[in-house]
């Protein structure tokens, strides 16, 4: 019992010792964490007043920059203004540089006006003193004509109110003359820089014009195989082509004469067809004749088509296309009336580029305006109104048929474009080289030119030179003066353009001379 009591207050003790001990340490332990604790509320202190400290000096920094900002915007914007004030002082000082022009320019004319002003009142008071003068010569004239010739008033009012007349006449022939000189003067010099500079940009050539054609034979007993046993060969060929055949004494030759040209080409195809081949005679003939038309239409429609083509034309009928492609075998006075078709294209536009007028519309009434040639042998009437026609029947434009039926002044132009295809087609048909006559038509041409001269009063004697385009008047000096000599060539000209049909255009030039002459003896 002893020893369980002594164990008993052992343990007892113990537990009271280790009690003490713990109650020892958790004051100690409550001591360390006070002071661990303010520790850490110095260090989270000390924490955000440095983070304080670094949110200010980080705001204090933006606000800095953004200080630095302001003021580098303030700068742009200044430097801004500045540039547009400088702009809008440029632009002020252009407007008053252009208002002082204006105004140099309104104080320059005004001084012209000026002058002209006074140049006119001299001249009203020269005219009043001349007016005063001749009133004087004109009282002293009828005077003496009266003591001289015995004449009564009315008499010498008749002789004075004549002279009074030709003498008004002659200022007015005067003042046409300069009046005309100034205007044809810029009207020249316009039309020479635009027609000029058309031709310079546009060549063509030109062939001959004939009415029959050849065909060259291997040898000329060709020729007895072409006319055939009782000529029914030729009679064939003849009767299947309608053109006739001309077997003369030409050597190896053959010739086909037709004013039909597509006739005659189509013949010309067909018979050297034959004699290449050899077989001749009437069935033949005909599968020939055939082929050749079929080779012939082919023919036209690539040329139509070439010829819109080159002339820059677009949207025009099949069957107009076939028509144009005719002229391919069409001349005039030596020019082949395709190739001066789209001569006369280019050439309109190209006036009516310079013009500002319609260049398509132009285009379009130079390629058509002589349509109507193609068929002219098949349909009566002028070449203009039957290509109108034509054209009007396959949709063509209103003002580019007023420009086909108005290039030869069947009719009234009624746009500006018509006037210019009439002008290329003048243009096209006098240029130097482009055409020629035959003998007979420039004899009778130069003949009726000098009789025409000749006709007027005063002439002495009219010759006619380069080719026909130029007509020279030799006057007697005795009965007309310089002025009259102004008046006989308007005349004469006028004369011309309503007896005569010629291309382009002639010049009427009149000479007076006054020659003095006298002898040693």
């Amino acid at each position: 019992m002893e020893n369980l009591f002594t164990v008993v207050l052992v343990i007892l003790f113990t537990l009271i010792g280790a009690g003490v001990a713990g109650y020892v340490a958790y004051g100690r332990g409550r001591r360390l964490g006070v002071q661990t604790e303010r520790d850490r509320q110095d260090a989270l202190r000390q924490s955000a007043e440095d983070q304080a400290a670094r949110i200010v000096a980080e705001a204090e920094a933006q606000a800095r920059q953004m200080q630095l900002a302001i003021k580098e915007e303030e700068v742009q914007r200044r430097k801004e203004m500045d540039a547009e004030a400088a702009r809008r002082r440029a632009e002020v000082e252009k407007t008053e540089e252009r208002l002082q022009n204006r105004l140099d320019s309104a104080e320059r004319r005004l001084q012209q006006i000026d002058n002209r002003e006074r140049n006119l009142n001299k001249r009203e008071t020269k005219i009043g003193e001349r007016e005063a003068k001749l009133t004087t010569a004109e009282d002293e004239w009828n005077a003496e004509l009266q003591r001289v010739a015995a004449m009564n008033q009315e008499e010498a009012r008749q002789v004075l109110l004549e002279r009074v007349e030709h003498t008004a006449r002659q200022e007015m022939a005067r003042k046409i003359r300069e009046v005309e000189a100034e205007a044809n003067e810029e009207a020249e010099r316009r039309a020479r820089s635009i027609i000029t500079l058309a031709i310079e940009r546009l060549a063509s050539d030109h062939v001959n014009e004939f009415a029959v054609s050849t065909v060259d034979l291997p040898s000329d007993e060709m020729k007895g195989r072409i006319i055939g046993r009782q000529g029914r060969n030729i009679r064939a060929i003849e009767q299947a082509l309608g053109v006739d055949l001309v077997v003369d004494d030409t050597p190896e030759a053959i010739i086909i004469s037709s004013y039909d040209p597509i006739r005659r080409e189509v013949a010309r195809i067909a018979l050297s067809k034959l004699v290449a081949d050899g077989r001749i005679h009437p069935s033949r003939i005909e599968k020939e004749v055939e082929k050749a038309q079929q080779e012939i239409d082919r023919i036209v429609a690539e040329a139509g088509e070439q010829a819109m083509i080159e002339a820059g034309v677009s949207g025009l009928h099949r069957e107009v296309q076939k028509i144009l492609g005719r002229l391919k075998f069409r001349t005039s006075y030596g020019q082949n009336q395709l190739q001066h078709a789209v001569e006369t294209a280019k050439l309109a536009g190209i006036i009516a580029s310079e013009l500002h007028a319609n260049v398509r519309i132009a285009k379009m009434g130079g390629l058509l305006h002589d349509l109507g040639k193609a068929v002219t042998h098949e349909i009566d009437g002028p070449h203009a109104i039957v290509g109108a026609e034509i054209a009007k029947r396959y949709g063509v434009p209103d003002v580019v048929i007023n420009a086909i039926a108005s290039h030869h002044a069947e009719v009234e132009p009624e746009s500006i474009e018509a006037v210019i295809v009439a002008a290329a087609d003048a243009i096209s048909g006098a240029r130097p080289g482009a055409r020629r006559e035959s003998l007979e038509t420039y004899i009778k041409r130069v003949t009726e030119l000098e009789e025409i001269g000749n006709s007027f009063k005063g002439v002495s004697q009219t010759y006619a030179i380069q080719a026909g385009r130029e007509i020279r008047v030799l006057v007697r000096p005795d009965d007309v003066d310089d002025l009259a000599a102004i008046n006989l060539s308007k005349d004469i000209a006028k004369k011309i353009e309503d007896n005569l049909q010629y291309p382009g255009q002639i010049r009427v030039t009149v000479v007076r001379e006054t020659r003095a002459v006298e002898y040693a003896k």
